[in-house]
């Protein structure tokens, strides 16, 4: 490819910048996903192990293809898959998979063929809590393990399989089965906490989060103690490790003058959960 550089600084910049690009080796564009295949939504309900550091996940994304296919690809590493179904038109079909660990994707292939429409994907897998602050990781205090999240920029991916983009937006269900003396946070207020499904466990169930990018899903897990308050009808909280939960009530106080002050400042209400 060859390029033409006129003398001005602005045209100089540019033309630097086009040779640059074309430097850049094709593989490098080969990693981002088709849009042929879009989430609408995600089901997860993950058990992490804080003395294992492991975790296990069961997921269902419904997804809308675009044109039919015989194979759906997705983001995921660090992942193990245990099963992969899909789910179209009243029919499940097996999927086989192949990873390709290098571009961080994983391609479920389909017997037959899924017409353009909705369908669900169900998958079961296991994961590790890494030692590497990225994806579900294991945090350490003299104490005790705690299992927290990281997701920015693309490590969504470590926790459950995705379609790991920022463009990929959907909404999603979280469910955490912890021990028993432990709580879990995540996007959304919590609409359950029942026992079990085994002894020494119980199972909290957040609501439904608003329409968002895999990177802005959170979940934590472990003794956090947390202070609250209120602001323009916003429910706010701050939580901490036992040791540290001192310090929140100062967090949420600016928390509460922060919101007002934007609230105020935009003209646009901070959106409560019953408002969307």
């Amino acid at each position: 490819m060859k390029f033409r550089c006129s003398s001005p600084f602005s045209r100089t910049i540019l033309c630097a910048a086009a040779v640059v690009l074309s430097l850049v080796p094709a593989s490098a564009f080969a990693q981002r996903l088709p849009d042929t295949v879009r989430p609408d939504h995600y089901t997860l309900t993950l058990t992490p192990n804080l003395t294992a550091a492991t975790f296990t996940g069961v997921e269902s994304i419904d997804v809308t293809l675009a044109e039919p296919t015989d194979h759906i690809t997705l983001n995921a590493v660090q992942i193990a898959f245990q099963s992969v179904t899909v789910s179209a038109e009243g029919k499940q079909q097996t999927a086989t998979i192949s990873e390709e660990k290098n571009k961080e994707q994983a391609t479920f292939t389909f017997p037959n063929k899924l017409a353009a429409g909705k369908a669900t994907l169900s998958i079961a897998y296991t994961g590790i809590l890494n030692n590497e602050l990225r994806g579900f990781y294991l945090s350490k205090t003299a104490r005790r393990n705690y299992a927290v999240t990281q997701f920015e920029s693309t490590d969504a991916r470590r926790a459950f399989p995705s379609f790991d983009e920022p463009a990929f937006k959907a909404t999603y269900d979280v469910t955490l089965i912890v021990d028993k003396g432990d709580t879990a946070i995540s996007n959304s207020p919590i609409e359950s906490d029942t026992p079990g499904p085994t002894a020494g466990k119980h199972t909290l169930k957040f609501f439904t989060t608003p329409r968002m990018s895999t990177y802005l899903v959170a979940f934590l897990v472990g003794d956090f103690q947390c202070t609250s308050g209120e602001s323009d009808g916003v429910q706010i909280r701050g939580c901490a490790t036992p040791d540290k939960v001192a310090l929140t009530p100062y967090s949420v106080e600016v928390a509460k003058y922060v919101l007002h002050y934007y609230n105020t400042y935009f003209g646009i209400p901070y959106p409560s959960r019953s408002s969307t």
